[in-house]
């Protein structure tokens, strides 16, 4: 069976082995051949991957990926049968646009992939505002052409799409978050930090939410030790403001950290993860963080809704700094509680597990292409 990817992930083709070759790499060993057609990477027209992997990289700039996803998807279906077109689609939805046009060119049908819609559930700016409204014309528009959408959480995409007239039978829930579990494991390790946030300082991660909840819960409980793990935009304004806490609370800065292994002994010196982000697509740290057997204090975005428990391996939060306050401050307060908590986490993670999910993920299609 021979897949067409349209996607503008083109990490691989510039030599980086993150998540998407991760993936690639045993999500190959369910199809004889996977082209993927990506965006522009400079001086490089063709990229081979793996043994049965071709990545086609544009020759122009992202706005003309319509155009290029039918041209050359065109050409490649001239020489070799597509059981499926799958496409990434988000943002202005250029792939999903040259899906459709391929597909009707070529006769393949084709899924379009809604990891999540920017914006929702909640807008960080009038322009994440605008962003659900447009996704919303994209789907309404695709849907009497495309065979459905693979959606990757049951809590948020699912009713969204649902109340957007997608009918059941065209949602297919395969999820994309899997965990490497020999790296994301409980271990004993003496508590460093009252809380870490990890994530892109971005307004939709909302960091100062974050940092607002930690100066409420110092102004109860001072000398609070946090830990912040990222790097963006807003990082510069972040520190100032972080600055401004003084002696109640002090706030640690990391850029990033590059080794699966050094991140999870992060999570595991935390009493907690707090996510306090507007719209994800994940968010994957709270699921390493409860692999890790650390409790969670998430708002309800993505996947969180499904993985976090409320009272059992962490708590669900509204986008209010007095929240973040006040469920910290319970962790912190009452040992017991966070002991509980971090026994059960890592259960609640279990089906993540990587060649489970990528399985469930290849078998889904493999099943539409068949009915």
């Amino acid at each position: 069976m021979n897949l067409l990817m349209l996607s503008g992930d083109n990490s691989v083709v510039r030599g980086k082995q993150r998540a998407f070759h991760n993936t690639l790499s045993e999500f190959s060993n369910y199809w004889d051949r996977i082209d993927i057609l990506t965006h522009r990477v400079r001086g490089v027209a063709r990229h081979d991957c793996l043994e049965n992997v071709t990545f086609y990289p544009s020759p122009w700039g992202k706005m003309m990926q319509s155009y290029y996803v039918w041209k050359k998807g065109r050409a490649l279906a001239a020489r070799r049968r597509y059981d499926l077109i799958v496409s990434h689609d988000y943002g202005f939805f250029l792939h999903g646009i040259g899906a459709r046009w391929l597909s009707q060119a070529s006769g393949v049908p084709y899924v379009s992939e809604i990891h999540h819609v920017d914006g929702y559930p909640r807008g960080a700016n009038l322009r994440e505002r605008l962003k659900p409204v447009l996704t919303r014309q994209y789907v309404r528009g695709a849907m009497s052409r495309a065979l459905g959408f693979r959606i990757t959480n049951a809590g948020e995409l699912w009713p969204l799409l649902r109340s957007w007239g997608v009918p059941a039978k065209q949602l297919f829930l395969l999820y994309s978050l899997y965990l490497d579990f020999d790296v994301f494991r409980p271990e004993n390790t003496a508590l460093e930090y009252d809380a870490i946030f990890v994530g892109r300082l971005m307004p939709n991660k909302a960091p100062f939410l974050f940092l607002e909840g930690i100066a409420a819960a110092a102004r109860k409980r001072e000398g609070l030790r946090v830990l912040i793990i990222g790097a963006g935009p807003l990082g510069t304004r972040l520190q100032a403001r972080a600055a401004e806490l003084g002696p109640a609370a002090s706030v640690e800065f990391r850029d990033w950290v590059a080794a699966p292994g050094e991140l999870a002994d992060m999570y595991r010196r935390s009493r907690c993860l707090i996510c306090t982000s507007f719209s994800e697509g994940g968010p994957r740290v709270v699921a390493e963080a409860l692999a890790c057997g650390v409790p969670v204090i998430s708002t309800r975005v993505g996947l969180a809704g499904e993985l976090v428990q409320d009272g059992v391996n962490g708590f669900s939060i509204d986008w209010s700094a007095d929240d973040v306050a006040a469920r910290l401050e319970q962790i912190i307060a009452v040992p017991e509680l966070r002991a509980r908590m971090a026994l059960v986490a890592p259960r609640s993670v279990q089906r993540f597990e990587k060649s489970r999910v990528i399985r469930e993920y290849a078998h889904g299609y493999h099943h539409l292409t068949a009915t």
